[in-house]
């Protein structure tokens, strides 16, 4: 992801997006870069419109979900209760086997 990030970032700056480049951007972000991955995220944005792209992926991404109704989370909360006091039912009845 971060050599996506790294595109992305020298799109945004205007620069040009090659080897050279992202090369930099990545090791300044403390990155280990693997050349070989540099070098396919270079062959596949060639023909790329990225500004097309983000705004695409833009109109594409779901909205947000709406919070979780509170009724939801106090079941949750209470089963989750419920658990916790079945374990340390278990455990009590197993220190009685060792007294």
């Amino acid at each position: 992801m971060e050599y996506v990030y790294g595109a992305m970032l020298l799109h945004s700056a205007g620069q040009e997006i090659n080897e050279d480049s992202l090369d930099k951007v990545l090791s300044a972000a403390n990155v280990k870069v693997d050349k070989a991955r540099a070098k396919a995220l270079i062959a596949s944005l060639e023909d790329v419109n990225i500004e097309e792209a983000i705004a695409t992926a833009a109109v594409a991404a779901p909205a947000p979900s709406a919070p979780a109704a509170p009724a939801a989370e106090e079941k949750a909360e209470e089963k989750e209760e419920e658990e916790a006091k079945k374990e340390e039912e278990a455990a009590e009845g197993l220190a009685s086997l060792f007294g």
